[in-house]
């Protein structure tokens, strides 16, 4: 099991220690960052990316997390993703201190608990839809059946059924980030890391993306956190996160996210 205390639970987490309660009113905020720095190089060479981050993160939140390029925003999804370590201050995930696990608790932690989504779809090439969503599931020792059934369940969820033996130069670009999407939800993850997940995509692919992550995050309380320049793809979210400078500039409800029942543009709603 990780080091440091879970909330009490009957369960068996994916990282082997006790689930959390998450009918514990009293539980910790899914993600809590407090003081976050990060500092790349070392002295005049050195520069401070974040610069004592503070943010709550809700199980079943939608947060768009904006700012201009350099602004710390993509260092933040590092650090929330555990794909990097901060330089200083505190990381909680279920009330476990993330800063303090050794490299290895970082993996199975992040195997089991995240999802990660890149504007870049880093799809294998020569290598069929269903065994690229397999993927993770293979790191995870999963068996090949258990594997095979698991990545047609979320090859279907995303629209992508009957397209499970096409490689990604047979599939368009919506119908790839639907793949590395439908490989981000295999594991059944609690959070959902998106990177300019519409930045290679054309305004209606776009929406068609954004619903298919609004309905995860609606249906299936995955937790959603999105990095994206684009307002129209942020109003999707309820919540919006603003970075400058390396700090969190402002943090905002959004009164009015697009819902579900509102007419998409024309044409989004059909796999492309």
């Amino acid at each position: 099991p990780l080091r440091g205390s879970l909330p009490p639970g009957g369960a068996v987490s994916a990282w082997g220690g006790p689930a959390p309660d998450l009918m514990n009113p009293h539980a910790p905020p899914l993600i809590r960052l407090r003081g976050i720095t990060k500092v790349y190089g070392q002295g005049n060479t050195a520069f401070q990316a974040l610069k004592g981050v503070d943010l709550d993160i809700e199980q079943g939140d939608f947060v768009a997390i904006m700012g201009p390029s350099g602004s710390g925003k993509s260092t933040a999804m590092n650090m929330l993703g555990c794909l990097d370590q901060p330089s200083g201050g505190h990381y909680q995930f279920r009330g476990v201190h993330v800063e303090s696990l050794s490299r290895d608790e970082r993996v199975r932690l992040r195997r089991g608990y995240f999802g990660f989504v890149f504007q870049g779809f880093h799809l294998l090439a020569r290598t069929s839809a269903l065994e690229n969503v397999e993927l993770p599931l293979i790191y995870r020792g999963e068996p090949a059946a258990r594997r095979h059934a698991a990545a047609r369940a979320a090859l279907e969820q995303v629209g992508l059924k009957g397209w499970e033996h096409h490689t990604p130069g047979e599939l368009s670009g919506g119908q790839q980030q639907r793949v590395a999407i439908a490989r981000a939800i295999v594991t059944e993850p609690q959070v959902l890391l998106a990177d300019e997940p519409t930045g290679n995509l054309d305004t209606q692919r776009s929406h068609e993306i954004m619903e298919l992550l609004w309905r995860l995050n609606v249906d299936r309380n995955i937790t959603v956190l999105m990095v994206t320049h684009e307002a129209d793809m942020a109003a999707y979210a309820r919540r919006m996160v603003r970075f400058v400078d390396g700090q969190v500039a402002s943090d905002e409800l959004n009164p009015h996210p697009r819902l579900l029942h509102q007419p998409p543009p024309q044409g989004v709603g059909h796999v492309a």
